[in-house]
């Protein structure tokens, strides 16, 4: 879900944080309603259609319970389950904070904000919202799981399947290997969910957006006055996620330097803070996620083997939806049932061209691509039934897809001269050619009858 289409709720006793919630949100949402009294809060949620919280920790209200945010979390999940929340916290607070995570709130901020922080917070937990409200994530659990939204019946989804009943309930490193739209970040949530730390906060980052100035002090936290704008104590993810599942995304893309810290707080299983020399013991599980091939990765001028072996101690490749195309029809029909209920076209079905038509494409997108390619088509159609000509692949993997080919043509040009400059140079001589070019003389002869030499 967007921001655009989102009703938030804010709650806080003080005025001028309502009043600057409701300045930067009002162009920013569909709808946000603001109130400083949290005994209104069972009230608003049962006359009002909330998609997001923000909550304050503390109250000046009859509930004097010292920590009045985590009682009023806990009455919001009871009256609305579904909705999520952010809490508001000051720095002094963070701990209750992170013990809120623990209580079922999807995230906090730290009080003052940045706006654009905090508007990557509302939009980042409201995707995760919509992921698994609409399952819209390409995997469907097998019996026995918890995890919603994942959909597979192919032999390869399977097997992920298999291997997830098999490791979630370990505390096992996991390293998650994957093209762009592949679901990793779903597979990770069905390993946190299944795990014995299913209760406790499941914390994801997305490290390969981290600068290098940001990369500690969002991972490791902060001290008042570590830096120019380290006006007060800050936990970081690590300390956020304690007891629970940390999920560190793209992690393939931080530098030798970032790799580093990370192996150093691996290794002993403590952070510290930045401006601070106090150590603090964490217990966390690390899944971790790539789009980087293992073999490409392995490479030690861009990332520590040592690392590798840290934060794989089982790895997860979840296949391109090009290599699971059993699966095409089945996520396909998932899809259309979720939009067209969406957009109130409940009886939409495909016809056999379109099947067709979506069976052929290799989705260099993967099941993203899927996914809007089946709303965009209910969204344009006008019939019951969609058509060939109603699937419009997107232009961007489409131009994707021809610069890949476009280098496979460069790579077999490359590989054709090659042959024809060592055959030359060895004036015919099979044999003596085969040799240079690490090929078996049939190998070679295959090459030129694919090049036609």
């Amino acid at each position: 879900m967007s921001l655009k289409k989102a009703n938030i709720l804010a709650i806080d006793d003080d005025p001028d944080v309502l009043t600057a919630v409701r300045l930067l949100l009002r162009m920013e949402v569909k709808e946000v309603v603001t109130e400083k009294n949290p005994e209104q809060i069972p009230y608003l949620l049962n006359k009002g259609n909330f998609d997001l919280v923000l909550l304050d920790m503390n109250f000046n209200a009859s509930i004097n319970t010292g920590n009045e945010g985590i009682y009023w979390l806990q009455r919001i999940k009871e009256l609305k389950p579904d909705v999520s929340v952010i809490m508001i916290t000051a720095y002094g607070d963070i701990d209750l904070a992170v013990r809120s995570l623990k209580e079922g709130a999807a995230d906090f901020v730290v009080k003052p904000w940045h706006n654009e922080k905090l508007l990557s917070t509302l939009g980042n937990v409201l995707k995760n919202r919509e992921l698994h409200k609409n399952n819209v994530t390409g995997m469907r659990v097998q019996p026995g799981n918890t995890s919603p939204g994942m959909i597979g019946e192919s032999e390869v989804m399977q097997d992920i399947f298999h291997k997830i009943d098999k490791i979630a309930p370990t505390d096992a490193n996991i390293l998650i290997l994957g093209e762009n739209g592949t679901g990793k970040d779903l597979i990770a949530t069905a390993i946190h969910e299944q795990s014995l730390r299913a209760d406790k906060p499941f914390i994801k980052v997305d490290v390969g957006a981290l600068t290098e100035s940001l990369f500690e002090s969002e991972l490791f936290g902060h001290k008042k006055g570590a830096f120019t704008d380290a006006r007060e104590d800050r936990t970081g993810r690590f300390e956020a996620a304690n007891g629970g599942t940390l999920f560190l995304d793209e992690i393939g893309n931080i530098s030798l330097q970032q790799q580093a810290k990370l192996l150093t707080v691996l290794q002993n299983r403590q952070v510290t803070r930045l401006g601070s020399n106090q150590p603090v013991a964490i217990d966390i599980r690390l899944i971790c996620a790539t789009n980087i091939p293992l073999a490409e990765l392995a490479n030690e001028s861009r990332f520590r083997k040592d690392l590798i072996y840290r934060i794989n101690t089982v790895e997860i490749t979840v296949p391109p939806l090009r290599k699971r195309k059993d699966d095409i029809v089945l996520l396909a029909r998932h899809f259309a049932r979720i939009y067209a209920n969406k957009y109130l076209k409940p009886n939409i079905q495909f016809h056999s061209s379109a099947m067709d038509k979506l069976q052929q494409y290799s989705f260099p997108g993967n099941v993203r691509e899927l996914q809007y390619t089946v709303e965009r088509a209910i969204i344009m159609s006008d019939a019951d039934t969609i058509q060939a000509s109603d699937l419009l692949f997107s232009p961007i993997e489409s131009t994707r897809e021809e610069a890949q080919e476009d280098e496979v043509f460069k790579l077999s040009t490359m590989e054709k001269n090659t042959i024809l400059r060592v055959i030359d140079k060895h004036n015919g001589n099979i044999s003596k050619a085969a040799k240079e070019l690490g090929l078996t003389r049939t190998a070679l002869y295959r090459r030129l009858s694919k090049y036609d030499i």
